[in-house]
């Protein structure tokens, strides 16, 4: 069974929060540099920054590591309307991969 760790929730939280605020922003690029329709920038954009939020929060149970795994094939996938994020939502992935085993090695550590 997957175990929920404090640290894993800190780190997942922490990805998550800063994902949030970049795909946020990517509304305005795809808007003014791509040309993208403005209602599908802020559907991608803001829709995906609100599930980073909402998903930060499931972090406590494992589904919400589930969510979290698909918001970062979702980021990768913003690299239509804006190339940049193929590159930046990439990063988010492997940041995310790492905050999961990272903090599980370290507290996995701290227990022996």
């Amino acid at each position: 069974m997957f175990e929920v760790t404090p640290g894993m929730r800190r780190l997942g939280a922490t990805v998550l929060g800063m994902e949030a605020i970049v795909v946020a922003l990517l509304t305005p690029v795809a808007i003014q540099i791509t040309g993208t329709e403005p209602r599908l920038a802020v559907g991608a954009g803001v829709g995906l920054a609100v599930l980073c939020v909402i998903v930060a929060g499931l972090l406590r149970y494992p589904v919400g590591y589930i969510a979290g795994s698909v918001i970062q094939v979702l980021a990768i996938a913003t690299g239509f309307l804006v190339p940049t994020m193929f590159f930046l939502g990439a990063i988010f992935a492997a940041l995310w991969i790492t905050a999961i085993f990272v903090a599980r090695r370290v507290e996995g550590a701290t227990k022996r």
